[in-house]
């Protein structure tokens, strides 16, 4: 599995990332263990997760995926070898996060309270990379990176100086040992990397946003920070929910689907998204690739990407993802992407 350079941190993560967010929900313990064993064996040493996890985000179940992680880590070592990223949640109403309970937000305090319990649950000294889920100030869509401009209410907020303080505190414990951003923007971003400069205080090492085929906005302004400022995608969501597989194809709902069980998927039924996934679903059967070995690979191959988050919640699913790192690509495939996406740019943002 290749590996590539985590911002300007020195860490070498591998290309593909281990997403857990199902761990507690849709996959037992020991579903998540067996995951957790074929990743490392296939050379993955990066996993993500989050304090808010798994989905879709509960109290009676908040905190599970870290847990599963945790015993992971126990119970086969290796955890010097093993990047671990994790996120605290953003501004929200949800106040279960919180003891006692309480609107969540970014503030010192908080974020605070965030590492601890995270590193209780993940049974570990430290956190290999910190992650702001989502912004504490008010944004025009989540996700950041809108196709049409909302102007969002204004609220309270604590400022990125405030919480970069905060962060620094934790790091020079030793609690973590770096700091990412999450759903953000390009002003989100220049002023995490601006007030880090001006202050000393840590420098972001990455961003991890939605990016598909179904959603380049990535590419409009944060492609070009990625790669002059040394922050790096770790792509989320690659294969739409699961949607650029084709296996919603006509409406379907597979059984055990996230569609099927949770109906939360409505980022991919916009406008213009089933013309945009039937495209791509019937190049990758004229190029000889899977549906979801086509969306893969497309992401793996970008040059502001640092990781792919991949996510599974069966062996054979995490299997034929796996591969996709493997699977050819050419200029063909790569005009005849961007041939689609010219066509159905971005019905999914």
């Amino acid at each position: 599995m290749e590996r590539r350079q985590l911002g300007r941190t020195g860490l070498e993560v591998s290309l593909c990332c281990l997403g857990t967010m199902t761990f507690g929900e849709q996959n037992t313990e020991a579903e998540g263990h067996a995951q957790l064993d074929r990743a490392r064996d296939a050379g993955v040493n990066f996993l993500d997760a989050a304090e808010l996890y798994p989905i879709p985000p509960k109290p009676e179940t908040q905190g599970r995926t870290e847990e599963i992680i945790g015993t992971w880590l126990k119970a086969r070592g290796g955890r010097a070898e093993t990047i671990v990223a994790t996120k605290a949640v953003g501004r929200s109403a949800m106040e279960w996060f919180r003891d006692p309970p309480a609107p969540a937000e970014l503030s010192r305090a908080q974020i605070r309270e965030a590492v601890e319990g995270s590193l209780l649950r993940l049974q570990t000294d430290y956190i290999d990379l910190y992650q702001l889920h989502w912004p504490d100030r008010p944004v025009s869509q989540f996700g950041s990176n809108p196709t049409i401009y909302r102007a969002p209410e204004p609220a309270l907020e604590h400022s990125v100086r405030e919480t970069l303080e905060a962060l620094c505190e934790l790091q020079r414990e030793g609690k973590i040992r770096h700091v990412g951003l999450s759903n953000e923007s390009p002003w989100g971003v220049m002023s995490f990397l601006a007030e880090a400069q001006t202050w000393s205080l840590p420098r972001v090492a990455s961003i991890q946003n939605a990016y598909n085929l179904l959603n380049r906005t990535f590419e409009c302004g944060l492609a070009e920070i990625a790669l002059r400022e040394d922050v790096g995608l770790l792509a989320y969501s690659p294969l739409a929910q699961g949607y650029l597989t084709g296996k919603y194809r006509g409406g379907a709902l597979p059984p055990g689907a996230r569609k099927t069980l949770f109906d939360r998927l409505q980022r991919y039924e916009t406008p213009g998204a089933d013309a945009a996934i039937e495209a791509y679903v019937d190049l990758a059967g004229e190029i000889g690739l899977s549906p979801a070995h086509l969306a893969l690979k497309f992401a793996a191959t970008r040059p502001f990407v640092t990781s792919v988050i991949i996510g599974a919640t069966s062996p054979e699913q995490l299997e034929h993802d796996l591969a996709a790192f493997d699977a050819p690509w050419s200029e063909e495939t790569e005009r005849r992407v961007d041939a689609i996406h010219l066509l159905r740019t971005n019905p999914c943002p």
